[in-house]
């Protein structure tokens, strides 16, 4: 026996096994351990890259009773003035938008409210024009807040906000599909304005901007999706937005909306060609019979 073999027989006597036999278990048991934290790290790795891609969708759910108090059309609402009003309003929009040949209108199904002046009800008429398409039982509605400097419609239906529009046109790496905002109310989405950025016009007015108005536009044909944007007098944003869209409803308030301010207002919308007018806040006198009010016509 090689003086070798006794020293290897001599270490096993003492600790019982060979220091070969111990750099080979060593060995083995590196990789096993290495086996098993690949297969946990790819583990890992599947269960990220599955979790990634299966995207949840963003809810949002609308307070009806604030509705209610002020005003605006429910899904449960009873027929009344304001409910037949606007039935008459979106039927215009709504032939318009899916007019065939000679009359078809190219982005007929994109609308954009608007106004001279703040405070004339722009937001108001533009929420219930989406409510009263949405009780369509063919069509879905995409209320989109492009009031960037005064972002109102989340507010007013009692909902939070977060990225919007304006991240959509500033970032392409964010997607129009995580800025949605699906409600409790069927056929009825959101788009909130996003974070405010300074050059809001130029962004509109953008390669980028045309592309994400002509992507919401043909993606759905069965979609109208309504543009809820600033005063035309305070804001340079609805005369970039006039460009893209294919009808406009332009809300001028009763007895206070000056003639000149609304020739002004609407010569800045002018790149649009289909501009519906609408007047908000008349007063009747109580001798006329209004919608709603005639018996046999809506609810006692």
């Amino acid at each position: 026996m090689s003086i070798i073999d006794k020293s290897a027989a001599k270490a096993k006597e003492e600790d019982g096994e060979s220091l070969v036999e111990r750099a080979s278990g060593k060995i083995s048991n590196d990789d096993e351990t290495k086996a098993k934290s690949k297969s946990k790290a790819g583990k890992a790795a599947s269960k990220t890259s599955t979790e990634g891609s299966v995207r949840q969708s963003k809810r949002a759910v609308i307070d009806l009773e604030r509705l209610r108090a002020a005003n605006i059309l429910t899904p449960d609402s009873d027929p009344g003035q304001t409910f037949e009003e606007f039935r008459i309003v979106k039927r215009q929009l709504l032939n318009n938008a899916f007019a065939t040949g000679d009359k078809a209108i190219k982005n007929g199904n994109l609308m954009l409210v608007t106004s001279a002046e703040p405070g004339e009800g722009k937001t108001f008429c533009a929420i219930n024009l989406a409510m009263s398409i949405a009780s369509e039982r063919d069509l879905t509605v995409l209320l989109v807040d492009a009031d960037v400097s005064k972002p109102d419609v989340l507010s007013s239906l009692g909902v939070q906000g977060g990225k919007g529009l304006m991240d959509i046109i500033a970032d392409e790496s964010v997607d129009v599909a995580d800025c949605l905002l699906k409600t409790n109310i069927e056929n009825l989405t959101l788009l909130p304005a996003g974070r405010a950025h300074k050059l809001s016009t130029e962004l509109m007015a953008s390669e980028r901007m045309g592309r994400f108005v002509k992507e919401i536009a043909q993606r759905y044909p069965d979609r109208v999706i309504i543009f809820d944007s600033a005063p035309a007098l305070a804001s340079s944003v609805p005369g970039v937005l006039a460009m893209h869209v294919g009808q406009v409803l332009f809300i001028i308030e009763a007895e206070r909306t000056r003639e000149s301010q609304a020739k002004e207002a609407l010569s800045m919308l002018s790149s649009c060609k289909h501009i519906s007018l609408l007047l908000n806040k008349a007063r009747f006198t109580s001798g006329i019979k209004r919608f709603g009010s005639y018996e046999g016509y809506g609810y006692p």
